[in-house]
């Protein structure tokens, strides 16, 4: 099966998933989606209108798709289109059925929770395969290659405007300010757990700096040029602890090589140094206000 193969089965399964945390999880739970998803299901909770949401979120993603084929990539796109499809498909197909009761508030926190699990999960397979679950995705794909962000980390500014916007018809419609702040705490847990799940799978956008003490530099380098030819590195000199004065000149000093790269780029990079020199030593940690000239290759 070649990789183009499995990266749609991928998208299409991100698509699977994120369908059944919608029609078992958050709709009966009624939170707040985040983007225009958010307006969509704020719009049919208040006419109690399924249809309506699948109208709306049809129109929606149709006009970020446009976006993300012009503005992000051509295969960003199509995937994204693809998960797009899948979901509205099997809304429409999968039968009702309920795993907890909503209305009892320790069932619907596990609704909340595990619904935002699922779609946490499933918008991080469909991003592993160059796609997208669409909406705040696509925004959150654009800005975070222009700002360098973790994509999760846009998707809570994207539910700011559609939470308020859905508070608000849930106020119209009750009139109860009690049962609006109860939705607001629920679809913060949502948010939450979803953008929090999908920042631990999906590191594209993750940056840390990974340093490598060795006694064979040379090695190192050609393990990182290779491995990544779109990384450099910069290369320190460094004298063993233990090494006392009079035993500088005699011993064969080390060299400490660092490079900064994504969390996503990490663990094969890793790999192909304990290739190179199985004894070296090396760590890393994540950075903060990289300047923004740094390339991370576009998603699709």
């Amino acid at each position: 099966m070649n990789q183009k193969v499995k990266d749609y089965l991928l998208v299409v399964s991100g698509g699977v998933i994120y369908a059944l945390a919608l029609k078992y999880f958050v709709f009966p739970s009624r939170v707040v989606l985040t983007g225009t998803e958010g307006i969509a299901t704020a719009l049919s909770y208040y006419f109690s209108n399924f249809w309506l949401f699948i109208g709306l979120y049809s129109v929606f993603q149709s006009i970020l798709l446009t976006f993300a084929f012009f503005h992000v990539s051509r295969r960003f796109a199509i995937r994204s289109l693809v998960t797009v499809c899948t979901v509205v498909i099997l809304l429409i197909l999968l039968p009702e059925f309920r795993f907890a009761h909503p209305d009892f508030q320790d069932e619907r926190i596990i609704l909340v929770l595990f619904g935002g699990i699922l779609a946490g999960v499933g918008k991080a397979m469909a991003f592993k395969a160059q796609g997208s679950t669409a909406d705040e995705d696509i925004l959150a794909a654009y800005f975070a290659m222009k700002y360098l962000k973790p994509v999760g980390a846009i998707a809570v500014i994207a539910a700011v405007a559609s939470t308020a916007f859905g508070l608000f018809m849930n106020y119209l419609k009750d009139s109860n300010p009690g049962a609006v702040i109860n939705t607001l705490m629920y679809t913060c847990i949502y948010i939450f757990a979803s953008t929090e799940t999908l920042n631990n799978l999906y590191k594209k956008f993750q940056i840390t700096m990974f340093t490598v003490i060795t006694k064979n530099p040379g090695k190192i380098s050609k393990a990182i040029t290779d491995t990544f030819d779109h990384r450099t590195f910069t290369v320190q000199s460094a004298v063993e602890g233990h090494t006392t004065e009079e035993e500088v000149c005699n011993t064969k000093n080390f060299s400490m090589l660092r490079t900064i790269i994504t969390k996503e780029e990490l663990p094969k990079l890793i790999q192909e140094v304990e290739k190179q020199d199985s004894d070296c030593f090396f760590y890393y940690h994540d950075v903060e206000g990289v300047s923004k000239s740094y390339y991370i290759t576009p998603i699709g």
